[in-house]
């Protein structure tokens, strides 16, 4: 019965905590003078982001009695992570072999974003939103689809574009989904 139910454990004020730190991060990241820096940056924010989002998941399954000792995570909420993982992993392989290692000391292009991976990022994790989506509340889907619109206007715009489609993405839509998901499925 736990296996087929949905999963609305999404903690809305976490992605609007995530949404934050995503702005804050893109004003970071470009004021980064190197393509590895603005890369560090980045990275940052998501292992800081995943681990407050999974952190904030688990807080709020607890919170609401659906975790135990026994059962540290549902079954929904296994269901999630794995329909998360494998397009987050592929963007992260798939961000290393789009850099040039030889270059990334120097200066980076426009606004300090390599080319291709802001589109790369927003679509890929829109993918998995979506993905995992399919085992929750309906909205979570709606917003992996609005990532991935993002993303494939970041993909065929300049990097210029790109760096706001991050801001856009990762700040803004978080934000906006998350206060919906606080407000109509509970913090």
């Amino acid at each position: 019965m736990e296996g087929a139910a949905s999963f609305s454990d999404i903690p809305g004020w976490g992605l609007v905590g995530i949404g934050v730190t995503a702005l804050a991060t893109t004003a970071l990241a470009q004021m980064q003078p190197t393509t590895a820096r603005w890369l560090a940056v980045w990275i940052g924010e998501a292992v800081l982001a995943a681990t407050a989002g999974t952190a904030l998941l688990w807080l709020k399954m607890h919170r609401n009695g659906r975790v135990s000792a026994e059962l540290p995570i549902t079954t929904p909420a296994r269901k999630f992570f794995l329909g998360l993982l494998p397009a987050i992993v592929a963007g992260a392989l798939l961000t290393l072999s789009l850099l040039e290692f030889e270059t990334i000391g120097t200066v980076p292009p426009a606004l300090g974003v390599p080319p291709l991976i802001p589109g790369l990022w927003l679509t890929l994790y829109g993918t998995a939103i979506v993905t995992a989506g399919l085992h929750s509340v309906r909205v979570v889907p709606m917003m992996g689809l609005t990532f991935m619109l993002l993303g494939a206007t970041a993909l065929f715009s300049s990097s210029a574009v790109g760096a706001w489609m991050l801001a856009l993405g990762f700040g803004i839509t978080h934000i906006g989904f998350g206060l919906w998901i606080a407000r109509r499925h509970g913090g």
